[in-house]
């Protein structure tokens, strides 16, 4: 998997390496037992600060999805259920997509439309 961060934007660059692999997963680019790069390489690779990586796969390791050891890096774990802040993060996501103007009708059909591009969407 290619993690692409856009070092202009307005997000930061950890939350983007976060959500890139997040995406992965969610894909199948990315499963259980799959090898991320060292947080070293992956700074050198995107040119950025190996602390801004660090901080990107602590932040997935508290989710439950990586597995940081001496031994073997950092490794795809997908640890079942939802994160304590999902709920609450949804909802400021929908909450900005209603104070653009978007209707629920807009809303729901682009949930959709996006849950159709991962592989692992239980039935």
């Amino acid at each position: 998997m290619i993690l692409d961060v856009d070092l202009t934007s307005e997000t930061p660059i950890y939350q983007q390496i976060r959500d890139r692999v997040v995406e992965g997963i969610a894909a199948g680019e990315l499963a259980d037992g799959d090898p991320l790069p060292s947080t070293r390489q992956l700074a050198v690779d995107l040119g950025i600060n190996f602390h801004t990586v660090n901080k990107a796969y602590g932040q997935l390791r508290r989710e439950g999805l990586l597995l940081i050891t001496r031994k073997s890096g950092a490794v795809v774990q997908r640890t079942p259920g939802a994160p304590d802040d999902w709920p609450a993060r949804l909802k400021t996501l929908l909450a900005e997509a209603i104070a653009h103007g978007m209707s629920e009708r807009d809303v729901l059909s682009q949930c959709e439309t996006t849950l159709r591009t991962f592989d692992e969407v239980p039935a």
